[in-house]
């Protein structure tokens, strides 16, 4: 299987037309009809499912979806190892990937990326936001140089350092909620209401352990990866989204956040693979970020 016809898989997959993916790659729609039935009986499986002659839409079947997903993780990572691999001299350039969930300290990544920007101006911060997961998925794909986690880890797969800001979990809720009316929400308070969670696997999740009871006692009515899918859920009067602090801007709108009682911080770690063999800009990022990480420690002290 050449990798230029995996590209070329792709963009039809994209494009969802043969002859505007053929446009689009400056080949002929022939030559390119000819890859794909190539690519389908070296696979064993059909790809495409082509239109009528009234349609000239293409849809992928299931083993086509599966290979469009593989595909762009393996195009992703033969391009980054091209643009590692090219760097010469000592110019510092290129891409960092960062994979994370939501969270403030995100901010953190913002600062270094400006840090960076003014020095190294060529080097660009690429964020891939999903849950832990999602992140620990990228990470041993090599898709991503660091990862954001909230979760424990294995030291003998991955290095990782704690960052400096906590995250405080609370209660995102609609303004007219009953518990709206309070400071804090304790335990208890949630008990019998209808809650939306975030959706990890691996370790328990610390709020979990804080509302001290099993999931199937509780009244979960949806869960979620992104906090803001969620909060439409909440605006909708579905129920309570347990979350960070400061995701959020609640300001000027029918929402409001509640923090815990008793409080519940947690704390992140930048991870990476043990071993990994970092690029110019990936290594300039971690020690950039080293640096303010350091900064902000000797501030709070």
């Amino acid at each position: 299987m050449e990798f230029r016809m995996l590209e070329n898989f792709l963009a039809v997959a994209r494009e969802q037309n043969i002859s505007s993916a053929a446009q689009t790659l400056h080949i002929s729609q022939p030559a390119l009809s000819a890859q794909l039935k190539a690519l389908e009986t070296e696979l064993g499986k059909q790809l495409l499912i082509r239109g009528t002659k009234g349609s000239r839409k293409v849809i992928l079947t299931e083993e086509g979806m599966i290979l469009r997903k593989r595909a762009e993780e393996m195009v992703t990572l033969m391009r980054r190892t091209e643009e590692e691999i090219s760097g010469e001299g000592d110019t510092i350039a290129g891409n960092v990937f960062i994979g994370t969930g939501e969270t403030e300290t995100v901010r953190l990544f913002a600062r270094v990326a400006k840090q960076l920007q003014k020095k190294y101006p060529d080097i660009r911060c690429n964020l891939s936001s999903g849950n832990a997961e999602h992140v620990l998925d990228y990470l041993d794909k090599g898709l991503i140089d660091f990862g954001l986690l909230f979760t424990r880890i294995d030291p003998h797969k991955y290095e990782a350092i704690p960052v400096p800001i906590r995250d405080n979990w609370g209660v995102l809720m609609r303004r007219d909620a009953p518990l709206a009316k309070k400071d804090v929400i304790c335990p208890e308070d949630l008990w019998d209401k209808p809650l939306i969670v975030s959706h990890q696997k691996g370790d328990p999740v610390p709020i979990q352990q804080w509302l001290g009871k099993q999931e199937s006692e509780l009244r979960i009515v949806a869960t979620y990866n992104l906090l803001f899918n969620a909060s439409l859920f909440v605006a909708e009067g579905l129920g309570y989204a347990l979350c960070y602090d400061k995701i959020i801007n609640t300001c000027g709108s029918d929402l409001c956040f509640r923090p815990l009682s008793p409080s519940l911080e947690v704390r992140g770690y930048i991870v990476w693979k043990r071993y990994q063999v970092f690029s110019k800009a990936a290594k300039t990022f971690l020690h950039c970020l080293q640096e303010i990480m350091t900064a902000e420690e000797s501030s709070r002290r």
